[in-house]
């Protein structure tokens, strides 16, 4: 199948406290907060987004802050992303390894793939790398972290799955990505062009515990599709496959469907536009709470049931 999609858009994660992420988010991985909204699905949840200075598909890194909602911490496991990867420069990972050891975290340095990775913890549980690259060009926000250092985007996430094989096979045949490359039990996945920002690692587990969504895990994996032309006829090739798959829903900011591929993990595939700044300028993207219009009658409500938050 010729491919219709264009890498990654973005990653959604089930948090647990507001302020903790933010302050994770912003001040230390020094992302930009592109925009303050809500859960569509749970008025009373905030949907924060962070990326670069217009939250451009593939910079995108999503939370819902579910403290106090009564959600249990997951489990991280099988049919489930288990790690989300950021890109930074290659001849940054020393000053980034100082910066998340200072900030009081545990780092465990390893190579993937021939790539200097240095993973952590979240405040919520959450897996994340900090990878060094040398082909990444996007232009990184550097209001918080210069740009010597600077995130440029997601990397690439890992998927993690009992048997790869059905996985790596409705990748290729169903969504249109090249298998490529294999270490010991991961393989990467390019995702239309590939490279960094278009890639997915599919890590077989043939043990261990099973994914339980919850507080500090992730939600899922979002991979972008250039219209919503090209959206339909993707929709129309997985019903005719027999995959379950969500109608279109209007995100405003994107439009989405969702999917689980065999392995159990939950898959958006989300168009390029609108984008960000159709509900603020691109100036002050973040600083105000933006609920979509159907929410607007109820803004009183909704802002009474949020928690209190300082942006960083």
């Amino acid at each position: 199948m010729t491919t219709i999609l264009r890498g990654l858009h973005h990653v959604t994660a089930t948090v647990d406290a507001a302020q903790p992420d933010l302050d994770f988010c912003v001040a230390l991985l020094g992302l930009r907060l592109v925009k303050q909204t809500v859960n569509f699905d749970n008025r009373h949840v905030y949907h924060f987004y962070y990326g670069d200075e217009r939250g451009a598909p593939g910079t995108l890194w999503t939370t819902f802050p579910y403290r106090g909602h009564g959600v249990r911490v997951g489990t991280i496991g099988a049919g489930q992303v288990v790690t989300t990867a950021f890109s930074v420069p290659l001849t940054s990972i020393a000053s980034w390894q100082a910066r998340l050891v200072d900030a009081g975290l545990v780092v465990d340095a390893s190579l993937i793939f021939g790539e200097p990775q240095l993973l952590v913890t979240d405040p919520s549980g959450l897996r994340i790398a900090i990878v060094g690259t040398t082909d990444d060009e996007r232009a990184p926000w550097t209001q918080v972290v210069g740009e010597a250092l600077a995130v440029r985007g997601l990397h690439s996430v890992t998927l993690a799955v009992r048997d790869a094989g059905p996985t790596l096979a409705f990748l290729h045949e169903v969504l249109g990505c090249t298998v490529g490359a294999a270490e010991r039990e991961r393989t990467r996945v390019a995702v239309g062009p590939g490279g960094t920002g278009a890639q997915l690692d599919v890590v077989q587990v043939a043990d261990g515990p099973r994914a339980i969504n919850g507080l500090g895990t992730v939600h899922h994996v979002a991979l972008a599709i250039a219209s919503e032309d090209a959206q339909l006829a993707l929709r129309e090739t997985l019903v005719h496959r027999g995959v379950e798959v969500t109608p279109v829903k209007d995100r405003q900011y994107f439009r989405s469907i969702y999917f689980r591929e065999p392995g159990g993990v939950l898959i958006e595939v989300a168009t390029l536009a609108p984008s960000f700044d159709v509900d603020e300028p691109l100036s002050s993207l973040g600083r105000a709470l933006k609920l979509p219009a159907w929410q607007e009658p109820h803004r009183a409500d909704i802002e009474a049931g949020l928690p209190h938050i300082v942006l960083p």
